[in-house]
């Protein structure tokens, strides 16, 4: 039931998805821009002398340079974004015993996984929940709920904190974080085209009873590539949040594992997760765009009590009795392992 941890194979993997993410998303925005220039070249082609003609692609060059400098800056900016979005604060000098806990669990799980010690955030939500955010090993922050410091014993909080540390080793949270930051800059991006629309884009010689013919004779290749066009600005959130939710999933089980073999304790963590499952405070901190970096759904959703291809898709996390019973079957097992031959 074990999982393979094969930390530089992830780590590698990590980088790469990362990279590939980045070119897809500056790809995308050159559709978008050279895709609209296009159309508007092939819409204004036929106007009149006087009337506006689309000649040079500005909105192709000013889509790709935005989608780079974006990029950039969530690459940047994404785990201040992640902390600031959740109300998280730092506990820079512990003020509470929880919070003398808390950061002590946090120096012992990184020395015990062999990464810097990353910062630690206190979110006020009565939610117990966890996740890591961060860049790399160097850069990287560990944030939980007082709810989570309220319900766990120090065992069970150290196997969270585990958890967390090894998304940290295995680069997860580059991924996550910059996707997290690609998300909402998507959405953005698709509210002010739905605005645009909603308030009529009009171009001399495009607009009025002359051009409607013009319209009716543009080539069928123009008006599939303006349907596409349109519609790659409707659904980009929708696929930036599939994104973010179908490359979640497999990583939990991992962390999973991770954590059994820096505490030795796999037992500490299912009983944090199932008390973390049946705990019902409402989530008033953690939203949409930061659920899928956490121990735990915090939304509740449906499509994360399941199994198969379509929960693989719209699930953010695996079924927690399934992750229950792997970590349960790693206990028996080292159980077994430490008792005497008969």
């Amino acid at each position: 039931m074990n999982e393979p941890v094969d930390i530089f194979a992830q780590q590698e993997a990590n980088r790469r998805r990362t990279r590939w993410l980045v070119v897809a998303f500056i790809l995308f925005f050159a559709w978008l821009g050279f895709g609209g220039d296009w159309i508007l070249w092939q819409l204004t082609r036929g106007a009149p002398p006087n009337a506006y003609r689309h000649a040079f692609p500005w909105m192709g060059f000013v889509l790709t340079t935005f989608a780079a400098m974006l990029a950039a800056y969530a690459w940047r900016t994404g785990p201040n974004k992640v902390l600031w979005s959740v109300g998280a604060r730092e506990v820079a000098t512990p003020k509470t015993d929880d919070e003398t806990r808390l950061v002590n669990v946090v120096d012992e799980m990184a020395i015990a996984a062999g990464v810097p010690r990353p910062r630690v955030w206190l979110i006020d939500d009565a939610d117990p929940n966890a996740f890591a955010t961060g860049l790399d090993a160097d850069h990287a922050h560990v944030a939980v709920t007082q709810g989570l410091l309220a319900l766990c014993s120090r065992d069970e909080l150290q196997a969270v904190i585990a958890h967390e540390v090894g998304h940290i080793k295995n680069l997860d949270v580059r991924l996550m974080t910059f996707l997290a930051a690609l998300v909402g800059a998507v959405a953005l991006m698709s509210d002010g085209l739905g605005r645009m629309l909603r308030g009529g884009v009009r171009f001399g010689g495009v607009g009025g009873g002359r051009s409607r013919g013009k319209r009716e004779n543009l080539g069928p290749l123009v008006l599939v590539v303006l349907a596409l066009w349109l519609l790659s600005w409707l659904v980009a959130p929708m696929v930036a949040r599939l994104l973010a939710l179908g490359v979640s999933r497999r990583r939990e089980f991992l962390a999973d594992a991770m954590a059994a073999q820096f505490t030795r304790n796999p037992l500490s963590l299912a009983a944090a997760l199932e008390k973390i499952e049946h705990a019902d405070a409402p989530t008033l901190s953690i939203k949409r765009g930061s659920a899928h970096l956490c121990i735990a759904d915090p939304l509740g959703r449906k499509s994360s009590l399941r199994e198969g291809k379509l929960a693989d898709i719209f699930g953010t996390h695996p079924p927690m009795a399934l992750r229950v019973a792997r970590l349960k079957a790693m206990g028996y097992q080292a159980k077994k392992k430490q008792e005497p031959a008969a």
